[in-house]
């Protein structure tokens, strides 16, 4: 995943947008963290429930497994289940059952010694991208600590957060979450309006470690409405999946038409698993509020900077660049205010239905 290590440059307007998820009825006590979460899980694939994970464990680093395909009435599937209600409480989302949990082989290079028999290690996937230590465990549950920056020899499976998914999820309700308190931008597309179109986009490389897999980034707008109040817009970059590659994605990010002024903030932020998204939401709305608009345009940026916790700055989400005062007629290729990111932009017309 990127880095967060970008921080210490802030200089740039950061605008972030979580979910506001109804409490969970009859739940059980979940630990204080997602991390939490799935440490205790891999300890458990690794240790009492391997006879029984055998099945679940990816022979290749292709593709992950979803761990709900644990059998329901088995002693791993009932943990496992206990373990995605705690993430999704954890992660502040709707506890409507949907399945976050996944396992996949950490690295291509480990497969042969997979086939030939080597015993595989299981950890959970750091939501930090500074850790020191990535622990994992051996058939005995012991712990085994491995280098972060050094992709192992043995085979180590990792038990993770479906981020792609949490990250549906989480722009599915930002909007309700937002409309309540009058701040979600809606789009007034009856006689067309100007947005902004992402031609290409390109991150830095941040030297991600091998226990990440592909970056879930997602973008978020902001101006103010015409009731003077700041509004935001959020947006997913499904295919932003690594750093160091061009992008093509003709996306609409921007969409002035729910902006009183010609101007509007974009931010870029990514996913790392451990996300609260009803606390993050909670935090920025009231924020959002304090701002008042003053008749002229200003930069969205420490009210909203002020309002989020320190310790989000150091795990997730990840800031990851954004890019100051878009207009109608911004045209051509920008670095970003962290120079992390380079993005190529046209106006588009959008036209009336």
């Amino acid at each position: 995943m990127l880095s967060s290590r970008l921080l210490t440059s802030l200089g740039a307007a950061v605008v972030a947008v979580g979910v506001l998820a109804a409490p969970m009825a009859n739940a059980e006590p979940a630990p204080d963290s997602v991390a939490e979460v799935t440490d205790h899980l891999a300890r458990q694939l690794a240790g009492e429930f391997a006879p029984e994970a055998g099945n679940l464990l990816p022979a290749t680093a292709d593709r992950a497994v979803n761990l709900a395909r644990a059998p329901e009435n088995s002693a791993l599937g009932r943990a496992v289940r206990a373990a995605n209600r705690a993430v999704l409480s954890a992660k502040g989302l709707p506890p409507d059952g949907t399945s976050l949990l996944t396992v996949r082989l950490a690295d291509p290079g480990m497969v042969p010694a997979l086939r030939r028999g080597v015993a595989p290690l299981v950890a959970s996937s750091p939501s930090d991208d500074t850790v020191t230590s990535v622990t994992a465990y051996d058939r005995a549950a012991r712990p085994v600590p491995l280098d972060p920056d050094t992709v192992p020899t043995r085979p180590v499976y990792l038990v993770e957060v479906d981020t792609a998914k949490a990250v549906a999820m989480g722009m599915k309700v930002v909007d309700a979450t937002l409309s309540a308190h009058g701040q979600a931008a809606t789009v007034r597309a009856a006689a067309g309006y100007w947005a902004t179109q992402v031609t290409s986009i390109r991150l830095n490389d941040d030297k991600e470690p091998w226990h990440k897999g592909g970056a879930e980034i997602f973008a978020i707008a902001a101006g103010f409405g015409q009731d003077g109040k700041v509004k935001v817009d959020t947006a997913e970059m499904p295919y932003l999946d690594h750093d160091g590659t061009t992008y093509y994605p003709g996306q609409l990010l921007v969409h002035f038409s729910a902006y009183k002024y010609n101007l509007a903030d974009l931010v870029l932020m990514e996913e790392d698993g451990g996300t609260n998204y009803r606390e993050l939401a909670l935090a920025l709305s009231q924020a959002l509020l304090t701002i008042i608009d003053g008749g002229a345009y200003i930069p969205l940026v420490n009210a909203i900077l002020n309002a989020i916790p320190d310790d989000w700055w150091t795990d997730d989400p990840d800031y990851v660049d954004s890019w100051y005062t878009l207009s109608t007629a911004t045209s051509g290729t920008f670095t970003g205010a962290a120079a992390n990111g380079t993005m190529t932009v046209n106006p588009y017309w959008v036209q009336p239905l």
